[in-house]
């Protein structure tokens, strides 16, 4: 697909209800299983499939997105020959920051006019999975769809909050959500369209000029009877993640390893921002079992059921279980820590008993003291 397919990962007005993890950072960075961002998986996937021209539509908070995406070299998007394009909103006026996403396309329309590529992907960064996108070009141009929606057939586990959509058949989308409802319906929008670059701006153009502004809500689900949508469905792993639910459920798949290989290396690898920091230390009696646990890490403890990120300190008598810790935590002496989410740089001090539930994590903000 060299030179043929551009990508667009779309971060306006994604769904995010992940509270205190998305307080300072937008959802494509919110840290996940142990050294990865939510967005990688997006970029990885576009760059394995031969796709080097991507464009991330940034909308808020996206200061943390920009230290990580950086120039793009992580994802080899950075030579002559390919190109990481990071666009922020054009104005910061509250009214026009609250349009949709065709309106935010349209004014950086000259980012897609300038281009010669003739296809584009459409991402999110809150879908994780693991796409090849060149079978799905290919199914695109058998059954000359004007857009191509990747779904998934999930009933239950490891979703947030999802579009479900009915297909008939021949593989034609016949109904789709405006937005999140009660659709009988075990397929799901992964939020990933495909559609020639000239189509796309074809209906930012006439959407725009009718008072319409939302890519999916107003260029798709108005025209469904219109246009020839088809969807593709995707087979591999996939976790909606945009509730703090689901994000809990989901890093604690990755302890299951058939789920870690297929997720980070199949089809192909999910690259991440590299560190250089030295292996994980275990000290004196310390004990780990079935947990990620990052370079950097100094682990006196116990630890089981967990995923630990870089550069943790889990302290002398200190047990850590089922839980999420993140980037340069300190777990006291002594201290119990169960089912709960803590974020970067989060201090806890002896003798601490922190408890939450599997449906109700206990969630700690960034560098909070407990």
């Amino acid at each position: 697909m060299k030179d043929r397919v551009m990508g667009v990962i779309n971060l306006i007005h994604e769904t995010d209800e992940l509270e205190k993890l998305t307080q300072n950072r937008c959802l494509a960075t919110v840290p996940f299983g142990a050294r990865y961002r939510l967005i990688d998986f997006a970029l990885s996937s576009l760059v394995n499939s031969g796709i080097h021209k991507v464009a991330v539509f940034a909308h808020t908070k996206y200061r943390s997105l920009m230290d990580h995406v950086g120039s793009g070299s992580h994802w080899d998007l950075n030579n002559r020959q390919s190109g990481l394009f990071l666009l922020p909103p054009a104005t910061d006026d509250i009214q026009e920051m609250s349009r949709g996403d065709l309106y935010h396309f349209y004014q950086h329309r000259d980012y897609f006019n300038r281009s010669t590529l003739e296809y584009v992907v459409i991402t999110r960064s809150h879908m994780v999975s693991n796409v090849d996108f060149r079978p799905i070009i290919a199914y695109h141009e058998e059954r000359e769809a004007d857009i191509t929606v990747i779904c998934k057939e999930q009933a239950n586990q490891l979703l947030g909050k999802a579009r479900k959509v009915k297909m008939d058949d021949d593989g034609r989308i016949t109904a789709i959500q405006d937005h999140y409802g009660r659709m009988l319906s075990n397929l799901i929008s992964m939020e990933m369209y495909i559609m020639r670059k000239d189509f796309l701006m074809e209906l930012v153009e006439t959407s725009l000029a009718q008072g319409q502004d939302h890519f999916v809500r107003h260029a798709i689900f108005s025209r469904i009877d219109k246009l020839r949508i088809y969807g593709y469905k995707h087979e591999g792993y996939l976790s909606v993640v945009n509730t703090i639910e689901s994000y809990f459920e989901a890093n604690m798949s990755l302890l299951q390893p058939e789920v870690w290989r297929e997720l980070f290396f199949q089809p192909g690898t999910v690259f991440t921002k590299g560190k250089d920091e030295p292996p994980a230390r275990y000290i004196g009696n310390a004990k780990v079992t079935n947990s990620l646990v990052a370079n950097g890490c100094r682990i006196e403890g116990t630890v089981e059921n967990s995923i630990i990120f870089r550069g943790v300190h889990i302290r002398k008598g200190a047990i850590v279980r089922n839980s999420i810790i993140m980037q340069n935590g300190d777990i006291g002496e002594n201290s119990l820590i169960q089912n709960s989410i803590l974020d970067k740089d989060v201090t806890v001090n002896s003798e601490r008993d922190i408890r939450g539930t599997t449906e109700s994590p206990f969630l700690a903000g960034k560098r909070k003291i407990i």
